[in-house]
């Protein structure tokens, strides 16, 4: 076993698929010479002359030239400085990567990556700091990712680069220093499978990315008054794995749903219909989502952490289930 960061493990996953499969290169802004802003492709543009590409300071460009490159029978992995600048290449991504293997017939398909920083927390305020994950999961054809530690994170990511489907890989920037124990011999996580990152019998906490530490903070806290909170980490949000989240809910006859997006119109929303759609006869309260406030993401650290999820508010969410 090695313990790796989040950025480690994303770097080794990448370093892997790009020796075992020469298809395999990147493309983005700065992950070269500089080897990305937040060092997730260091020392690959050394190693693999030719296959690391910095690209013009154009995020359409980028997108664009992946689909081409993904329809000409190459494996593109694009990185984005910050996953809010998707929303300059929305078109790509939604009306062309998303929608020509379905529009082919099944005849040509889109094997690339799209990952790249995403959420607050290190106070890059309201044009960086977004989780936009609800947009991308609501577009049928990509599949989004978004892994909650460094063992997802390389797991998830070579399975995304096998994946013959266009995959969103959203990594969150406070979870890029977190470690975990990784065996030395490669694995890869099935995209669609959620994981119990903590078993439990009274209460199912499903939650996403950055706030699955968090649900597991809370769980332990939560454990002291004798409440005993199971954690559904779904990793995948599309496709979704509802069958673990439902199995849960029935057995804990409550649920919370955690995401650090803004509650409105989140992914949490999604989940909670489905729950109550597939086991509303198990459930013993109403379900409650704990999300951001509903305004763009304030700069001053005060304003953003009053602004964000945090363990307590996990915390107040479940008790109020039990009253």
């Amino acid at each position: 076993m090695e313990e790796l960061t989040y950025v480690q493990a994303l770097n080794r996953a990448l370093r892997e698929e790009m020796t075992r499969d020469p298809n395999v290169f990147l493309m983005g802004e700065d992950i070269g010479i500089w080897d990305g802003t937040f060092k997730v492709t260091k020392g690959l543009l050394a190693d693999f002359p030719g296959r690391v590409i910095d690209t013009p300071l154009s995020e359409s460009a980028i997108i664009g030239a992946g689909v081409g490159a993904a329809l000409a029978g190459l494996r593109p992995v694009t990185e984005l400085m910050f996953m809010d600048f998707a929303t300059c290449a929305m078109d790509p991504i939604v009306n062309q990567a998303a929608k020509i293997r379905f529009m082919s017939g099944g005849k040509n398909k889109v094997p690339m990556v799209i990952r790249g920083p995403q959420g607050g927390g290190l106070n890059t305020a309201a044009q960086h700091s977004q989780s936009l994950e609800a947009w991308f999961a609501h577009v049928p054809g990509l599949k989004v990712v978004l892994p909650s530690c460094a063992y997802d994170a390389y797991g998830l990511l070579k399975a995304a680069i096998r994946d013959d489907n266009p995959v969103v890989f959203l990594e969150s920037k406070t979870l890029y220093g977190t470690k975990n124990s990784l065996p030395e011999e490669e694995f890869l996580i099935e995209l669609g499978k959620a994981d119990v990152k903590r078993k439990g019998k009274d209460v199912s906490i499903i939650a996403i990315s950055t706030a699955v530490p968090m649900a597991l903070q809370a769980a332990e806290e939560l454990a002291k008054e004798g409440i005993d909170a199971e954690v559904i980490d779904p990793r995948t949000i599309s496709p979704l794995d509802s069958d673990t989240i439902i199995e849960s809910v029935k057995k804990t006859g409550r649920a919370v749903v955690a995401h650090e997006a803004v509650l409105q119109g989140g992914f949490g929303a999604e989940i909670a219909s489905i729950i109550v759609e597939k086991a509303f006869d198990y459930l013993e309260a109403s379900v409650l989502r704990v999300g951001s406030e509903f305004s763009p993401i304030p700069y001053t650290k005060p304003l953003e952490t009053a602004f964000l999820i945090n363990k307590d508010k996990i915390v107040t969410a479940v008790k109020k289930l039990f009253e």
